[in-house]
């Protein structure tokens, strides 16, 4: 069976080094919860600039604060789902359930 590619969440750095004392991350999106939406919002590698520029817009200003978590589908023991978003259908990965922290395999510095 081959190997999923990785998939990736751009979050504060705040949110994960709280998620990294709890064990899990649990952030769905900018402002809400895992608990409030249902699943996290995921994105590959290619999708991510335009979910960046959607969430944070082209504003620099906090930036340097944003971190791209980078999770290894295979250490998930929740679902991850390719799900088609409006209003193109484009499809974006989901995870329904939290992120144990050893999921994610690299945090990259955004901007």
């Amino acid at each position: 069976m081959p190997k999923l590619p990785n998939i990736l969440h751009i979050t504060e750095r705040s949110l994960w080094e709280a998620a990294r004392e709890r064990g899990v991350y649990e952030v769905s999106t900018r402002g809400r919860t895992l608990q409030e939406v249902g699943f996290i919002h995921f994105s590959t590698r290619e999708q991510l600039p335009r979910v960046a520029a959607f969430l944070y817009g082209d504003d620099r200003t906090g930036q340097d604060d944003l971190v791209v978590l980078v999770v290894d589908p295979a250490r998930l023991e929740a679902p991850v789902r390719y799900e088609a978003m409006p209003p193109h259908g484009e499809e974006f990965p989901h995870v329904y359930g939290p992120v144990p922290v050893d999921a994610v395999v690299d945090v990259e510095r955004w901007g």
